[in-house]
């Protein structure tokens, strides 16, 4: 993986975000969600009403690893080589999300969050096993880390590469997501 670690602010909060890995450009700008997919993500949350700049200095923002992983590697076979290429950004192997591990665990243990948000399946199913995105998505969950009750609400990865949240159940099960976290106690306590 590549550095450096990318984070959100060290705020104090009850709400907690966990996405993936940072892409090579929060590795630029060195914050989280700060390219496409971030976009993406922040008109999700400006429609309930909270705009970017809102969000990063009230919701702490974490992730599974907190380098970049690089880029995927896949093959082109031509007639005379074989060479690989990149394509998309790599999902982090079993090793390294151990690797990081401790410093989310860390993080729920200090903040000891109400209401944590899983970005992406990866996220997802550190927490809780899923085999489909609309098993969770739309719908709250409870989990309890470290002897840590709190509420899990799941959100799809805001990728381009993914048509799963503009396509159906996706869409509509998206929206049924963002009306719980805006009716979330914890986030409503974001807007006093």
């Amino acid at each position: 993986m590549f550095g450096p670690p990318i984070h959100g602010l060290a705020i104090e909060s009850k709400v907690m975000l966990i996405g993936q890995a940072p892409g090579f450009k929060e590795i630029e700008v060195l914050r989280p969600f700060a390219w496409t997919a971030g976009k993406k993500l922040f008109s999700w949350f400006e429609q309930i009403d909270m705009n970017e700049t809102q969000f990063r200095q009230s919701v702490y923002m974490s992730a599974i690893c907190r380098c970049y992983p690089g880029k995927k590697q896949t093959s082109t076979k031509t007639s005379s080589s074989k060479k690989p290429i990149a394509h998309g950004d790599r999902v982090p192997d079993k090793n390294e999300i151990k690797l990081c591990s401790q410093w989310l665990e860390g993080e729920i243990e200090l903040l000891k969050p109400e209401l944590i948000i899983l970005v992406g399946k990866l996220a997802i199913n550190q927490f809780m096993s899923v085999k489909k995105l609309d098993e969770v998505i739309g719908q709250k969950q409870i989990i309890t880390i470290n002897n840590h009750q709190c509420d899990v609400i799941s959100l799809p990865h805001p990728s381009g590469a993914s048509t799963w949240p503009l396509t159906e159940p996706g869409k509509t099960l998206l929206g049924q997501a963002m009306a719980l976290l805006k009716k979330h106690p914890a986030w409503q306590k974001l807007k006093d």
